[in-house]
């Protein structure tokens, strides 16, 4: 590490991502990153049976089976990133941990935690480990469909003034339609649940002490429009236990993005090595903290956030309503901006799922042999390949559709498979799909007068070069990389500087601290035209499939669901949950 001037001041950002969870000590007066930590959750993703270790059992002494839908989390993986990636971050930075002044975090979105008045998760409490509705729901859980259905359907019946601010639609993501799934499965852990929480804040709480609900989250996923959360008389219409949902288990003081939350107590500073008493900001969303660090804080500069799946934000001078988008939140980003997000449940999911499943074992030999990783291997297997000459188009809904159908019963195709086809086919065939939906995005914005002007990648998977090609030209639009391998975390930790008084607001924080450009495409003119015939059909399938001119597969995950047929610990006889065969993962 470089040697560091002693009266530098640094932060500590902590990026939670699906699989771990990652911490990076910057340098305050310039962004620059000196040293980093990650940690995998030991439990992952639970998604196929209850994690034993946490006595997760059903009645015959079994592990609890959950549903296909079901995408669970345990909620002290989240404190052992404190205990152990943060430390090793400082350890790599060399500094002295007394010179930290701020900590701040991120957190995958919509993630929520059922918990007691002082924090406690139900799963932690005696008698309830065992029930799957007392575990983290994490933002890809998406057996909340039934439930989200009927809120936009009793939404738009009633005219409700803000459907349009999420594009006419609630995802089966977000925090209300899972709270109803929680009540209606499992009414005794509702009622035995003081407050639904956002992951984002909850770890924030276990920091400082204190609950504080981020602005960022109750916005674009708790229907917090104007001031308010839907009405009292909608809950109950949606069920009449339903009623006081807000007012009993979710409102809360809400804290603006870059405040503080409060300060890093004893216990806190114990598990992370940092000094007592430093200030800890206000929760915010992996997405959304990503676009000061790429320095993209002006309107019509689109991040997008890619990895296990990808999340799309902007900023925009005006308020529009666009169709399928996630939400529209002012200063939802920065302060004075309306801030647009969108997302796609699945792309890095996706390209894993497939190099898992779909490819034979010699693919995997030849690329070991080759010294390559299986997704390189197929990258460069793919990339020799002429535009449209494997003869395939995919959807790209293997986790549903976020934007900008917002219907997570839709699933996975590949259209155009013959017995000539092989595995960087159907690769590639993927790959183009999530940029199809990228440019379907796109097209949604610039439609409804968002303009996007600027394209800018962070995440993983900005690693590959054939995807961001692609990329670049299914959106004709000149793709940059975030020079950061961090880019949440550093995001985070330039909200930490502003929360604890280094700078007075996000965009100087971003100025100073934000990292310069990686790579940069620039769309290729006869990529980009032989991409929209491709892109046509895509869009084809898309409408057919998405919009009501086939709902097999809706009907598809009906008959999956009454195939399963069995009821989860806990689950009542009103609302019996469904269970299906899943791999724990």
């Amino acid at each position: 590490m470089d040697a560091v001037d002693a009266p530098d001041s640094f932060v500590v950002g902590v990026d939670y991502g699906t699989l771990s969870g990652r911490a990076v000590v910057v340098r305050v007066r310039d962004g620059k990153e000196l040293g980093s930590g990650v940690y995998d959750y030991p439990h992952a993703v639970v998604t196929g049976t209850l994690p034993e270790d946490t006595a997760g059992r059903g009645a015959d002494g079994q592990p609890a089976r959950l549903p296909g839908e079901w995408a669970l989390q345990v909620p002290n993986d989240y404190r052992d990133v404190l205990r152990h990636a943060v430390p090793a971050a400082l350890a790599e930075s060399g500094i002295d941990p007394a010179a930290v002044v701020g900590i701040a975090t991120d957190f995958t979105a919509c993630t929520m935690v059922p918990v007691k008045a002082d924090g406690t998760p139900l799963n932690e409490l005696p008698g309830f480990e065992n029930r799957p509705h007392a575990y983290v729901k994490l933002w890809r859980h998406h057996a909340a469909q039934p439930q989200a259905d009927r809120i936009n359907r009793l939404a738009a019946e009633r005219g409700e003034d803000w459907l349009p601010r999420y594009g006419g639609l609630i995802s089966s993501e977000w925090e209300f339609a899972k709270g109803l799934q929680l009540l209606e499965e499992d009414p005794e852990a509702y009622a035995e649940m003081d407050h639904w929480v956002e992951a984002a804040d909850w770890i924030v709480w276990q920091l400082c002490g204190r609950y504080v609900r981020n602005a960022c989250t109750a916005g674009y996923k708790g229907i917090y429009q104007d001031g308010r959360y839907p009405s009292e008389d909608f809950l109950a219409a949606l069920n009449p236990q339903f009623k006081d949902f807000v007012s009993a288990k979710l409102e809360h003081t809400i804290g603006r993005l870059g405040d503080a939350a409060g300060h890093l107590t004893a216990e806190a500073a114990a598990w992370t090595g940092l000094p007592e008493g430093i200030a800890v900001a206000v929760g915010n969303v992996d997405a959304h903290v990503t676009a000061p660090a790429a320095k993209a804080v002006d309107p019509g500069q689109l991040v997008a956030i890619m990895g296990t799946s990808t999340c799309h934000v902007m900023n925009g001078t005006e308020l529009r309503e666009v169709p399928g988008m996630c939400g529209v939140v002012d200063g939802g980003i920065v302060d004075g901006l309306w801030g647009y997000e969108a997302g796609q449940s699945g792309v890095g999911d996706i390209f894993g799922w497939f190099t898992k499943y779909g490819v034979p074992p010699e693919y995997h030999q030849a690329a070991e042999a080759a010294g390559l990783g299986i997704h390189e291997y197929l990258t460069e297997r793919a990339a020799s390949q002429a535009i449209g000459e494997h003869g395939l188009i995919a959807l790209d809904w293997h986790s549903g559709n976020r934007s900008v159908l917002v219907d997570h019963e839709l699933s996975g195709i590949v259209v155009g498979q013959t017995l000539a086809t092989r595995p960087e086919d159907t690769y590639r065939a993927l790959l183009e799909a999530t940029a199809f939906g990228t440019r379907t995005i796109v097209d949604a914005f610039r439609n409804s007068g968002v303009p996007v002007k600027e394209f800018i990648v962070a995440g993983g998977l900005l690693k590959n070069p054939l995807l961001m090609q692609i990329y670049a030209d299914a959106t004709g639009l000149q793709l940059s990389t975030i020079g950061s391998a961090q880019g949440p975390a550093l995001g985070s930790a330039i909200h930490a500087a502003v929360a604890a008084g280094k700078y007075t607001d996000i965009r100087e924080a971003a100025a100073a601290m934000g990292s310069e450009p990686g790579e940069v495409y620039t769309p290729i003119p006869e990529n980009v035209a032989a991409y929209e015939e491709l892109f046509q059909e895509y869009k084809t399938l898309h409408d057919y499939f998405g919009r009501g001119s086939n709902d097999v597969m809706h009907r598809l995950k009906a008959i999956q669901r009454r195939a399963a047929g069995a009821v989860l610990p806990g689950a009542t006889a009103a609302f019996p949950a469904r269970a299906t065969e899943g791999v724990s993962a």
